[in-house]
């Protein structure tokens, strides 16, 4: 096994999760079957009880795994399914290592940081590296790495000290260190800085480890004295010096990493130039310039309550994207903090509620993705009849397919006290109700989390369609109310279609209205399953409905089996099984001519 280790220095936020995602890509891309590991230094088990707004969006694996969002990153870029043994905190380590003493597998010996803590990392390093997540048998080729944090972070410590011991365990040929850094460019002279560099690679080898390859981070490509004067201070070959500038959409990021030969400074470092093949990244290639040149936008309203940090929905924000780029549309999301929309606002703020309802009657499509608490539920509710009555293309995505519900028997039913159990425990007409087994004292990995079926009960239906007319589905949960079925014949009797449902039939998993052009809700998240070229059936019709596209989306049943080839005269070649004959039928198109499914 090789093992790829990214850490970063100077400030966080420097993009350490898409430079070990892209060194990820481009390692697959050359033959090489590819796993990652995301260490968080941070004490906490998971990822599961932390602010969205604090830490970004909580991601969830297969196997219900709550987990950093950079692992979405790594799934998307690498096209892989990880697993909760990916991710590793302080908190599981230190669990882990406190059972086996309670256990009394010590034997006595004092427990320590030194050599129990970090005998424990480089063991859960080297178990979970060995996990298949490509769908083929056996371990990886390679492992990718990525150490959270910043140089220098107290909770980072016992992690340096682990990787130190355990890049003499592996071998040097089998260890290859990527620093991320800052170079910054001061306004004042316009000269790009070393020192900050120089002073974080300092500190990383008096902690035990000397990098390989230093992968820079700056507004414009380095110049060469500055790369001269890098390596010469921090002892890495000038050749291994290399600049991640500002780019117009991170695509783009593995491609920068092939351009300036990265790829072949790992082969050197693990001793794999004999083996390795060429990168062939033409089709993602195709895919990042696509999505710079077009033009003609969609416009997206997500309403929300985590609006004031972005990350806190970063797979909704890459579901759209990966839609709008197969639709050739150019992605435009207008982000409405859901109580902005609210009575109460129009009162206290009536500048910012009069922007939001701007906002939001402009849109082409509206989505309303999940949460917890009551903050902003009104607002949500209110975009989501707004976008019944108008008809305008609707997804409702956990909370937002719970609250779509509780509208609709407000307004539609009639029940002016509707609710959910969650909001108000003591409604007389609870349209949203606890799941039988879940905890109301613990948070922490209680919720129904993971990979679950759906099986869907109408053909006919948008979801269906839009899914290949398949049976049932695979989608990633994370919820702990979910719509009462006792309440389901009634809606169902007013026009309120319950189209996918779990293998009992009592747990609603698909909501739509058959009379709206796009009105759909859905209780699991399909965003976790988006990928670039492959982009989730629902958000894309979410976006076809937008543009007015969705009869050609539900009509494109081609499913893509077969990897693009180059042919001579420049242009890619892709197949497909087309129709219910499964006819294979062959698709030429180049940059200009782009054809997705």
């Amino acid at each position: 096994m090789k093992y790829v280790v990214v850490s970063g220095g100077v400030v966080s936020g420097l993009g350490k999760g898409v430079t070990a995602s892209s060194i990820g890509l481009i390692l697959k891309s050359c033959g090489f079957r590819v796993t990652a590991i995301k260490i968080d230094p941070y004490l906490n088990i998971d990822a599961g009880t932390m602010s969205p707004i604090e830490h970004g969006e909580v991601y969830v694996l297969d196997d219900g795994g709550e987990v950093d969002l950079d692992l979405g990153n790594y799934e998307r870029f690498m096209d892989i399914k990880l697993t909760s043994e990916n991710n590793i905190t302080t908190g599981k380590v230190y669990k882990h290592v406190l059972e086996k003493e309670r256990r009394g597998d010590y034997l006595g010996k004092t427990v320590q940081v030194v050599p129990h803590i970090t005998d424990a990392i480089q063991e859960w390093i080297e178990r979970a590296a060995r996990i298949p997540v490509d769908g083929q048998s056996g371990p990886a080729d390679v492992c990718v790495i990525e150490l959270g944090g910043t140089i220098g972070d107290i909770e980072s410590m016992p992690f340096i000290e682990a990787l130190g011991q355990f890049s003499y365990r592996v071998g040097t040929d089998n260890f290859c260190l990527i620093h991320v850094s800052l170079v910054p460019v001061l306004n004042v002279v316009g000269e790009q800085k070393t020192k900050p560099t120089q002073h974080s690679v300092r500190d990383l080898r008096g902690l035990g480890l000397s990098p390989n390859i230093l992968a820079c981070r700056s507004t414009k490509p380095l110049e060469d004295n500055v790369k001269a004067k890098l390596s010469q201070f921090c002892h890495v070959p000038m050749e291994n010096v290399v600049t991640l500038y500002d780019c117009p959409n991170i695509w783009h990021i593995p491609l920068l990493l092939k351009e300036q030969k990265a790829h072949e400074a790992i082969f050197r470092v693990l001793n794999l130039e004999g083996v390795a093949k060429e990168p062939a990244l033409e089709e993602w290639s195709l895919m990042a310039k696509m999505t710079d040149k077009l033009h003609v936008p969609v416009r997206i309203a997500v309403v929300g309550k985590y609006t004031e940090l972005l990350d806190s929905y970063l797979s909704i924000h890459k579901a759209l994207l990966h839609a709008s780029v197969a639709r050739r549309k150019k992605l435009v999301i207008d982000w409405i903090s859901a109580s902005d929309l609210e009575q109460g606002a129009k009162k206290e703020n009536p500048d910012a509620y009069k922007a939001a309802w701007k906002l939001l009657k402009s849109a082409d499509g509206v989505l309303v993705p999940g949460g917890f608490g009551s903050r902003g539920v009104e607002g949500k509710m209110l975009a989501a009849k707004y976008a019944r009555e108008n008809r305008v293309p609707y997804l409702g995505i956990c909370l937002g397919m719970q609250l779509a519900v509780i509208e609709y028997a407000r307004t539609i039913l009639g029940l002016a006290d509707a609710n959910s159990t969650e909001l108000d425990p003591n409604t007389k007409n609870p349209c949203v109700i606890f799941m039988p087994e879940g905890s109301k004292t613990h948070m922490g990995g209680t919720m129904r989390l993971g990979s679950r079926r759906t099986y869907f009960h109408s053909k006919d239906s948008k979801s269906a369609r839009l899914y290949g007319n398949r049976s049932f589905v695979d989608e990633r949960h994370r919820h702990r109310y979910e719509v009462n079925p006792a309440m389901v014949p009634r809606f169902e009797s007013s026009g309120l279609t319950f189209t996918g449902k779990d293998e009992t039939g009592q747990r609603m998993e698909i909501i739509e209205l058959p009379n709206h052009p796009f009105y759909v809700g859905a209780q699991f998240h399909p965003e976790y399953k988006s990928r670039p070229g492959k982009p989730s059936p629902l958000f894309l019709g979410l976006i076809g409905a937008a543009c007015g596209e969705l009869d050609t989306v539900l009509q494109q049943s081609c499913q893509e089996t077969v990897v693009p080839r180059s042919l001579p005269n420049g242009k890619l070649e892709r197949v497909y099984w087309k129709g219910a004959a499964k006819k294979p039928v062959s698709v030429v198109y180049s940059l200009c001519d782009r054809v997705y499914s």
